[in-house]
């Protein structure tokens, strides 16, 4: 048995309006939307994102999660001239001690999401 990947689920009151900001503003695709069903999914090379309604029996009052996306790339610093204009930056593309070269934004529910690349 191998785990393959990981996909998280987003809850937001707002999906469809999510979806446009990962369109619009990160490069994303949409690959699945039902707005019956309160649910889409984003994509952008190997990486998805679904979001979703709140489940009726989970309490929820804003978007929270208590850590941050880690998205690694191959080249962080192209990816950040693109996103570093559509996005709320959280910090600024820099070179860390850790060796780790990477920049966070939030995107439109306040959900972090970091890129970010080793350095030899």
């Amino acid at each position: 048995m191998t785990l393959k990947s990981i996909t998280p689920m987003l809850y937001t009151r707002q999906v469809r309006e999510s979806v446009d900001f990962y369109i619009n503003n990160l490069g994303f695709t949409c690959v699945g939307f039902d707005e019956n069903w309160g649910w889409a999914t984003v994509s952008r090379d190997d990486i998805e994102i679904m979001f979703a309604l709140p489940n009726d029996h989970t309490t929820f009052t804003v978007p929270k999660f208590t850590g941050s996306f880690y998205i690694r790339t191959d080249k962080v610093d192209e990816l950040w001239n693109e996103l570093k204009e559509h996005a709320v930056i959280c910090y600024p593309i820099e070179t860390f001690d850790y060796g780790m070269r990477e920049f966070a934004v939030f995107d439109y529910n306040g959900y972090l999401l970091q890129f970010g690349t080793p350095v030899d």
